[in-house]
C-alpha cells in the first residue's frame, strides 16, 4: 500500500510538504505540487480519511438531534439539512429522542464526545438546563424550529400562522372554535400556536368554553381522544377545531366522523404541518405549511458558517408559511 512517506520519496519532497499540500495547510511550490500531483496520478495514492481528520481536526461530520425519526416534518427538514451538507463533502449522524427533552442534553453530550464539528438541534424544549448546556459548547450549534437566546436558530412565525388560521375559520363565519394543542414545555408548538388562537378569538370578541382548549400528544389517537372530550364535556359543541399539527386533526376527523357528523358541514377543522397524509384524506385537510425542506437548508448554511468562521448575515431566522386551503374548512 502506497504511504505519503512513499508519495514524498517518489517526488522528491519531504512528507510535511505532501501533507500540507493534501490539506491545503500551507505554502507549496508549483513545481513541489505538480511533482507531488503526477506521483498520485501515478500511484493511484488515496489519503487515509481517518489520518486526515486527525491531522486537520476535521471529522466532516454533523451530529443532528430530532425529535422523532417518524415525523414527516422531520424527514423534510433533514432533507435540506442533508442536501446542503452532503454538497460540502459532510455526513450527518442522526440521534432521536423521541420526544424525550432529558435526552437533548444527553445527545449533545454524546455528540460532542463523538468529535462531530457542529450540531443541528430540533428543540422540543427551552429549558434553562439545555440552555446551559448550548451555552458550554465549543463547538458550532444551529437550533431548528425553537428561538434560543444567544444561539444561531431557524424558527417558525407559529404564533402568526396559528393566528391566521384562526381568522380564516372566522371568515368563514365560525365563532365557536376550539382548539387541540401539546404541552406548553415546546414553546413552539405548545405555547406559540396556542397564544395565536387566543390572540385571534379574544380580538373577535369571541367566547372560549373551558373544555374547548385541550391538551394532547403528538399522534393520532391523542388527536382523536382530545376530539371526542371536546365533544362529551362541553355545553356548547364548537362548530370549527383547530389541531397544532396534522396528525391530531385527523386524529379528531376520525372522532368526528364516527359520531356522525360531517366535515366541514357540522365541524370544520384544520391542521399544521401540510403533511402528505393531509392531502388524501376525506376530505382534505386545511393545514399550515412551514418550510421545513429550507429551514433545514437554511441551518446547514448556518452551520457550515460557523465552521468556516465566516459572519452569518442573519443569525436568527423566522421563516414564513402559507395557509393550505382544503376542502375540511
Amino acid at each position: 500500500m502506497i504511504t505519503i512517506k512513499e508519495v514524498a520519496r517518489r517526488a522528491q519532497v519531504s512528507s510535511a510538504t505532501v501533507s500540507r499540500m493534501l490539506n491545503d495547510s500551507g505554502y507549496v511550490s508549483e513545481e513541489a505540487r505538480d511533482r507531488i500531483l503526477k506521483v498520485i496520478e501515478e500511484t493511484g495514492y488515496v489519503p487515509s480519511e481517518n489520518a486526515k481528520s486527525l491531522r486537520t481536526k476535521k471529522t466532516k461530520v454533523i451530529g443532528v438531534i430530532l425529535p422523532k425519526l417518524g415525523s414527516e416534518t422531520t424527514s423534510r427538514m433533514v432533507n435540506g439539512l442533508d442536501q446542503i451538507l452532503a454538497e460540502k463533502g459532510y455526513q450527518i449522524l442522526l440521534a432521536n429522542t423521541n420526544l424525550n427533552a432529558s435526552k437533548e442534553i444527553e445527545f449533545i453530550r454524546l455528540l460532542k464526545s463523538r468529535d462531530v464539528e457542529g450540531i443541528v438541534l430540533s428543540a422540543t424544549n427551552t429549558s434553562g438546563p439545555l440552555m446551559e448546556e448550548i451555552q458550554k459548547l465549543k463547538i458550532p450549534v444551529v437550533v431548528v424550529g425553537q428561538d434560543l437566546p444567544d444561539t444561531p436558530s431557524v424558527a417558525f412565525n407559529e404564533m402568526m400562522a396559528s393566528k391566521d388560521m384562526i381568522e380564516y375559520f372566522i371568515e368563514k363565519k365560525h365563532e365557536k372554535i376550539a382548539f387541540i394543542g401539546v404541552s406548553e414545555s415546546d414553546r413552539a408548538v405548545g405555547l406559540l400556536r396556542k397564544q395565536g388562537y387566543l390572540s385571534a378569538m379574544e380580538e373577535h370578541g369571541l367566547r372560549i368554553e373551558e373544555h374547548w382548549i385541550q391538551t394532547a400528544v403528538f399522534d393520532v389517537e391523542s388527536g382523536y381522544q382530545a376530539m371526542k372530550n371536546i365533544m362529551e364535556d362541553s355545553k356548547q359543541h364548537p362548530t370549527a377545531v383547530f389541531a397544532v399539527t396534522d396528525r391530531l386533526a385527523i386524529g379528531a376527523m376520525n372522532y368526528i366522523k364516527q359520531a356522525g357528523l360531517r366535515i366541514p358541514e357540522d365541524i370544520a377543522l384544520a391542521g399544521v404541518g401540510a403533511s402528505e397524509l393531509s392531502q388524501y384524506v376525506t376530505p382534505s385537510l386545511t393545514t399550515v405549511d412551514f418550510h421545513y425542506h429550507k429551514a433545514g437548508q437554511e441551518a446547514a448554511n448556518m452551520i457550515l458558517a460557523q465552521i468556516n468562521h465566516e459572519n452569518i448575515p442573519n443569525d436568527k431566522m423566522v421563516l414564513d408559511y402559507r395557509l393550505v386551503k382544503k376542502d375540511s374548512v
